[in-house]
């Protein structure tokens, strides 16, 4: 006989996300600017992401246990996912540790801070026989809920019923009654072989307007986009996207209380074109790089990859900060970065947890020590 459906009302909230943020410094001596203030919310400067891993009970049980290692030591009141990751099995995971967590008694819901994302075709990992394709045309193009061509050559569908569709399961997944943040994923990059970026955007409006549904509804807090190449290459490239004219969109469907406040974008010792690539512009400030652009229009960003999935752990660098641990070294830089919230750090293994999460004990850099470390390492490259 399976468990009774448990399902957990709210969502993060200042007062919450205060308290996690007084049991991190009072509790397991975290330092208090390991937080980042953003929307009156408390947000931990390192997040767990749930990307990697195989479709077997024992990585289901790996990442439910680095989720509830991860809270439960103070160092991350953020998780990210995506419907698609594992085929929905990271999203179950996240809903069984969570469901630990809060039955143990360590957090309440309204201390941590969920973001998934949909958009990308996925099938359902508990029915392991059906492959991606069989499941989409049999649960969607069969049904009449989309049509074969509502899917990109990369895999993705911006249709409005199959993003409701994505919003519903995932709350089922993770036993949610609201998500705090959904992305629409790497959307552009799946779409600009096939769409003009006048019609993409036409798309991408349909889809906010299904989010900002879905926050009155509150099924979702705050909405955004995930993304990989768009917000990291030159304007006159084909992949490239203002953001000033997504939070435009943002503006003409949901007013100036909008949901969109957030992007994600890889950013890494190796991708460091959020830094350095003078791509934006906002009213008359042109060259800006997206952080700064991000920060001119009320954008939190949360970065993937900090560690370019391991490759950049035997890369050289030099010592910075009184570190000398590597991966700290790695995630430092990216952690102390304006605008950014928090680096997403994929974690499964109890040794790579907790060696992730040492550098929570440390303050991330301030503007003076950033400017140096960052001056220092691109001489370097």
């Amino acid at each position: 006989m399976s468990k009774t459906y448990e399902e957990f009302s709210g969502y993060a909230t200042p007062n919450g996300t205060t308290k996690y943020a007084d049991y991190a410094t009072q509790e397991k001596g975290k330092p208090a600017t390991h937080f980042r203030v953003f929307e009156e919310l408390y947000l931990s400067s390192i997040g767990i992401g749930t990307y990697l891993g195989e479709m077997t009970a024992e990585d289901d049980k790996a990442v439910e246990n680095a989720v509830y290692q991860s809270v439960k030591s103070g160092a991350v009141n953020v998780i990210d996912t995506a419907i698609n990751y594992r085929a929905m099995r990271s999203e179950k995971s996240i809903g069984r540790g969570l469901s630990r967590l809060i039955n143990d008694g360590i957090i309440s819901r309204d201390q941590i801070f969920i973001c998934t994302k949909n958009g990308y075709v996925t099938n359902d990992g508990d029915y392991p026989a059906i492959d991606v394709m069989e499941y989409v045309q049999k649960m969607y193009v069969a049904t009449g809920i989309i049509k074969s061509d509502d899917i990109s050559s990369g895999y993705n569908v911006l249709n409005p019923a199959y993003i409701e569709r994505c919003i519903d399961k995932s709350l089922l997944n993770m036993h949610l009654s609201t998500i705090d943040l959904v992305y629409v994923h790497n959307a552009f990059e799946s779409w600009y072989e096939d769409v003009s970026r006048e019609e993409f955007m036409q798309m991408l409006a349909k889809v906010f307007e299904i989010y900002e549904k879905y926050r009155s509804n509150n099924k979702i807090r705050y909405y955004g986009m995930a993304t990989w190449t768009c917000f990291r290459v030159r304007p006159g490239d084909k992949e490239y996207l203002s953001l000033e004219d997504v939070v435009k969109l943002a503006e003409k469907i949901g007013g100036k209380e909008h949901g969109f406040r957030f992007i994600q974008l890889p950013y890494n010792l190796a991708y460091s074109e959020a830094l350095v690539l003078k791509n934006q512009t906002i009213g008359v400030e042109k060259n800006l790089n997206i952080l700064e652009a991000a920060a001119r229009l009320n954008i939190g960003i949360f970065t993937s990859i900090p560690l370019f999935q391991g490759r950049l752990l035997r890369a050289s660098i030099p010592d910075y900060g009184g570190l000398n641990d590597q991966v700290a070294k790695l995630i430092q830089i990216i952690r102390s970065s304006p605008s950014v919230i928090a680096p997403l750090i994929g974690q499964k293994k109890p040794e790579h947890v907790e060696q992730n999460l040492k550098i929570s004990d440390v303050p991330p850099m301030n503007e003076e020590q950033y400017k140096k470390t960052i001056q220092m390492l691109l001489k370097g490259e």
